[in-house]
């Protein structure tokens, strides 16, 4: 009989076995069948051991370290910070306010260039650009908040979920970025971290029922969504790079991370006859829409990029997304251009844009060392 079954459950990491026992009034030799038990065995959701996230924070290292032996600012620059670091030294503050090496460094390991990804055939920048970071405090803000964000969303989804999700958001954040920003170059992880809040913000929707305080941590989430965006208008920030890979990854966070919506979800065992569906109804909906907005917005994004569409010509207003001008600060991206002679020893740099001049002795001066004095005279 049913009601004569004990249910013993032993609990070993993450899986839980059920063993029926025998009645007192049962014989020894006669087990009761295990069809015969209304009970079955439910799994708690697995959680990951966390290394991918990890694992990226130590190559965004590697990269920062090797763009900044490329850079070699002693000898491609005038005047270096922390000089004594030698070839890992910093350009000056107001060519690069972050710590970091020059742009035309940064071009040459793979920034995000919009000309030479439609004009160039180097597609391949959308990608390598959210590897590189502009700077020592670009470079730890970016991975400090990756590993905050990163490693609870791996230790519940795994690393094959999160890492799809991390890439394919920062390539819609360079998408976008590409669509509006076509007069300076772009770098940084913080589309695909944005992807990453963008996930959590979609996860919880579409996992509502799992969630106690279900409206505090909504709140919260879309507190700290906004702060991050909202530091988005201030100057030198790609903010477009920072909602293209906030809306990819929320759309992604539908497909990636649903969950099965049991009414018995917490429990360890069950009544088989209370099983429910495995999602609900919304969940499926949401799942197929935003499935299919990711394949139409992906593809009509990159035909449009490639074929050079510059999205502010169709949007007067769109610029002040990514940066509000103000008297404090100005939201010109134009590159900084320079005349420049040459006499012996001497040479001579006049900024096209101010007009301002200086004069340095520099024999022999090269390319990346003319374009560092032109940017500070220009700035």
């Amino acid at each position: 009989m049913a009601s004569d079954i004990q249910i013993r459950v032993n609990s070993r990491r993450n899986n839980s076995v059920i063993h029926p026992l025998e009645s007192d009034s049962a014989p020894a030799s006669a087990p009761a069948p295990a069809a015969a038990s209304p009970f079955r065995e439910i799994k708690h959701f697995k959680k990951w051991v966390t290394w991918l996230i990890p694992l990226f924070v130590i190559a965004n290292t590697i990269v920062f370290i090797i763009t900044m032996s490329v850079n070699n600012c002693p000898k491609n620059s005038v005047n270096c910070i922390a000089s004594f670091l030698g070839r890992f030294s910093f350009q000056p503050f107001k060519e690069n306010p972050l710590l970091g090496p020059s742009s035309s460094t940064l071009v040459k390991m793979g920034a995000l260039d919009v000309n030479k990804v439609v004009n160039g055939d180097q597609g391949w920048r959308l990608i390598t650009c959210n590897w590189l970071h502009a700077g020592v405090f670009h470079i730890l803000a970016n991975m400090l908040s990756l590993l905050v964000i990163g490693i609870r969303l791996e230790r519940e989804f795994g690393f094959v979920r999160i890492g799809l999700l991390y890439v394919i958001s920062g390539l819609g954040g360079s998408i976008m970025s590409g669509l509006f920003i076509q007069s300076s170059i772009s770098v940084g992880a913080s589309g695909a971290l944005f992807g990453l809040l963008g996930g959590m913000l979609s996860e919880l929707i579409t996992n509502w029922t799992l969630y106690a305080s279900k409206f505090a941590a909504l709140l919260t989430l879309v507190v700290i969504i906004v702060i991050n965006l909202a530091v988005g208008i201030l100057p030198h920030v790609d903010n477009f790079a920072h909602i293209g890979g906030f809306v990819s990854g929320f759309l992604l966070g539908f497909v990636f991370l649903i969950r099965p919506q049991f009414g018995w979800v917490r429990q360890r065992y069950a009544p088989s006859a209370s099983a429910k569906p495995k999602f609900k109804m919304y969940q499926c909906i949401l799942w197929v829409v935003s499935l299919i907005l990711l394949i139409i917005g992906f593809t009509v994004g990159l035909v449009m990029l490639l074929r050079g569409f510059n999205a502010n010509d169709h949007c007067s207003w769109c610029h002040y997304l990514s940066c509000v001008p103000t008297s404090r600060w100005s939201c010109n991206t134009d590159p900084a251009s320079c005349l420049s002679n040459q006499i012996g020893n001497q040479l001579n740099i006049t900024c096209s844009s101010n007009g301002k001049s200086g004069i340095y002795v520099l024999p022999d001066a090269s390319s990346s060392q003319i374009q560092g004095l032109c940017i500070g005279l220009c700035s």
